[in-house]
């Protein structure tokens, strides 16, 4: 019922010109083509004003003896339909207004679904949520080969269900497995993935997707085969709805996320019984999921990432750039830019380490590939946007050059001097670094004011989030462009303050010293990991440090140290650990020994813990609170020192950073459920029994004391 993937200049509901948001044309052969095109966006909406327009126009339609054939299509460049406008569901709206609102949608799309002539959807772009369900409703379904053309039911990433008909007629269509996988994992299918899924009927090249819908409305509304096959699908519902809900019970999934259980009984439940008494189990469901908090946060943060990604204008997406280090996140950074159309100069010391990074690129793209993100064509042309180099040459007319060396200050600024010589005066110079000061990275240059940090996040190509931090002396220009280039490249930006750990690594690293300190005191990795990702969290903090490997963790944790002496230190296991080489992922051991893409505990480790005789173990409860209250402690101290603009713009960064529960709604929203004052005084208590490390800051004993939130409004509403 509801996605978008832009929304970024969409007005509100109420400001939607319904009569101009499509256009009907009549062809020589009878069939009426309805066009998409809502003005002043850049994307296809579906809101209330815009459905009772469409309702008046198909009761107009289907009484009309010349018309042979209806076509829905798009005018949009990259848009079909990208599903129901998020806001006319509103924060506050009630069960009734919910109910409203799928009575309406569920009508249109029974409208098609019983229009009297055969219909058809010509699909390019995004046809998500709502825009789905329009598809599903008519006869047939043609697909553009464009990479733009994504075709599902997200909603479950909103905490939402299709509504409007999704679950029921995709579960008709394909079968409950197939449904179920679709919606249960919130898939946006490539078309041609679509066409072998059978979602689609048919795939073309864009220019021809008006003319292919024509020739298949042509040939009848007759689907007697399509309705037997999936009356035999249907009958597996008992056994796929078995088999789904023992797997979402075994990731956690059906106890933090209400809505992928809500959906999986309408896809099976609903499956066997009559098409009306399915929609009726579809709204249902969805009232009962859109009133839950999950559903609230997960809303609010898709609020926040779309004002986080609004463009201004002050930048574009770099034609010509340089990423200075071919390692693991410079490859990352090239292969990303690359993918969307920038010339990048891939460069580092030496043949070897240049002809690394472009295997890391070529890998990036076979994925790519694999996973239909690209066709075969599309990624060899992209990769060949990349020039490898191990010179020194200069690098004239530079939209952006990042530099993604070691974290090492005198390299970073031997390349930044460098760099100045070798650059346009109009290059905008920025660093990868993830903890270093920028103002010191910049101090070399001689015009210091171009130079700022742009700290993109490991695996590149699928964390969102970069951190813009601007130095003491850039200038605020810089900053705007850097945000824009950002957003121009597909991610989310956050402006953060050079400060040691801007902002994520230094509210993330506090949780991950206290996960080690727990294990030295005698919790198991398994005891500490389990009991963090039952409260939501993507992996547990040990197996993060594997994964991010235990000598970046390390580097950043010296940093973090030395800059903060009095609260954080570097557990003497960690460097025992990088004594004996155990880094964790990369070298197959660390907390746990990896072997592709499994990964135990590993019990070699458990003789470096001390020992557990002076110690209580303590329940989930109590290690819980140690890791999360400790970083909550250290996010209102951002929020006092000003490292970040908001407490809402804190969130989504720790969301988009480190998947921080994103249906909690991040550690300032999950710390106002709790209640500051709750939190100030286990933080007192633990400072008192435990460490001084875990004194409440001034910001979080001033909301304890005068009973306020960090978000304004909130309520305190669960127990830790």
């Amino acid at each position: 019922m509801t996605d978008s993937n832009d929304r970024s200049e969409v007005p509100p509901a109420s400001a939607a010109k319904s009569p101009s948001s499509f256009r009907t044309d009549e062809r020589d052969d009878g069939i009426r083509v309805v066009t998409f095109d809502r003005p002043d966006s850049s994307a296809n909406l579906l809101d209330p004003t815009v459905l009772e327009s469409l309702v008046k126009l198909l009761d107009s339609l289907k009484d009309d003896p010349s018309i042979r054939g209806l076509v829905f299509a798009t005018a949009k460049p990259s848009i079909f339909i990208a599903g129901a406008d998020v806001r006319s569901l509103g924060e506050n709206l009630s069960r009734e207004d919910i109910a409203r609102l799928v009575d309406l949608g569920q009508g249109i799309m029974q409208r098609i679904a019983d229009f009297p002539v055969p219909t058809a959807a010509a699909i390019h772009g995004a046809c998500a949520g709502g825009g789905c369900e329009l598809a599903l409703a008519c006869d047939w379904r043609v697909a553009s080969d464009h990479r733009s053309t994504r075709i599902g039911l997200p909603e479950t990433q909103l905490g939402l269900i299709p509504a409007w008909g999704g679950c029921t007629r995709l579960t008709r269509l394909l079968g409950p497995a197939g449904a179920a996988d679709l919606i249960l994992n919130a898939r946006l299918l490539p078309s041609r993935h679509a066409r072998h899924r059978g979602l689609v009927d048919a795939v073309c090249p864009k220019e021809h997707v008006l003319g292919l819908a024509v020739r298949k409305i042509k040939s009848g509304k007759n689907h007697a085969c399509r309705r037997l096959v999936g009356r035999l699908r249907r009958l597996s519902a008992p056994v796929v709805e078995w088999t789904a809900r023992r797997r979402l019970e075994r990731t956690g999934i059906a106890a933090l996320y209400p809505a992928p259980g809500l959906a999986l009984s309408v896809i099976c439940r609903g499956a066997l019984k009559p098409v009306e008494a399915s929609l009726g189990m579809e709204k249902d469901a969805i009232i009962e999921a859109a009133t839950t908090d999950v559903c609230k946060n997960l809303i609010r943060i898709f609020f926040l990432r779309e004002k986080a990604s609004k463009k201004t204008g002050k930048g574009a997406l770099p034609e010509r750039m340089a990423v200075i280090g071919a390692g693991v996140m410079g490859a990352g950074i090239a292969q990303w830019f690359s993918s969307r159309g920038s010339r990048v100069v891939l460069s580092d010391v030496g043949p070897e380490q240049v002809d690394r990074g472009m295997a890391d690129v070529a890998a990036l793209y076979r994925n790519g590939v694999k996973r239909g993100i690209f066709t075969d064509h599309e990624a060899r042309r992209a990769k060949d946007r990349i020039s490898p180099t191990a010179d020194e040459a200069p690098l004239p007319r530079m939209n952006l050059v990042v530099e993604a060396a070691v974290e090492e200050l005198a390299v970073k600024q031997a390349i930044f001097r460098d760099l100045e010589a070798r650059t346009d005066p109009g290059t905008l110079l920025a660093t990868n670094t993830s903890a270093l000061s920028v103002t010191e990275i910049a101090s070399v240059c001689g015009n210091p004011e171009r130079v700022a940090g742009m700290h993109f996040f490991n695996p590149v190509h699928r964390m969102t989030l970069v951190e813009v931090v601007p130095g003491e002396k850039t200038d605020p220009e810089t900053i705007e462009q850097l945000l824009d280039i950002a957003r121009a490249a597909g991610k989310v930006p956050v402006t953060v303050a050079d400060r040691p750990g801007f902002l994520v690594n230094r509210i993330l690293m506090p949780g991950l010293v206290e996960a080690v300190l727990l294990f030295e005191e005698g919790m198991t990795v398994r005891e500490i990991d389990e009991t963090m990702t039952r409260f939501g969290l993507p992996m547990g903090p040990l197996r993060l440090l594997d994964e991010v490997g235990l000598d970046v963790a390390g580097h950043v944790a010296r940093t973090l140290a030395a800059a903060y002496p009095d609260r954080m230190k570097v557990p003497e296991l960690l460097d025992t650990l990088l004594r004996k080489g155990r880094l964790g992922k990369k070298t197959g051991a660390g907390f746990y020994h990896h072997r592709g893409k499994r990964a135990t505990p590993s019990r070699t480790t458990a003789w470096l813990r001390k020992s557990r005789q002076d110690h209580t173990p303590l329940n989930s409860q109590a290690i819980r609170e140690r890791i999360l209250f400790g970083m909550i402690n250290e996010a209102a101290r951002c929020l006092e020192e000003r490292i970040v603009g908001s407490a809402e713009e804190l969130d989504l960064a720790m969301i988009l950073g480190t998947g921080f529960a994103p249906f909690r709604g991040g550690p300032m929203r999950y710390a106002d459920t709790i209640g500051p004052a709750r939190i100030a005084a286990r933080l007192s208590a633990l400072a008192e029994s435990t460490s001084k490390r875990f004194t409440p800051c001034a910001l979080l004993r001033r909301k304890a004391d005068n009973n306020e939130t960090f978000h304004p409004g909130a309520k305190t509403t669960e127990h830790p």
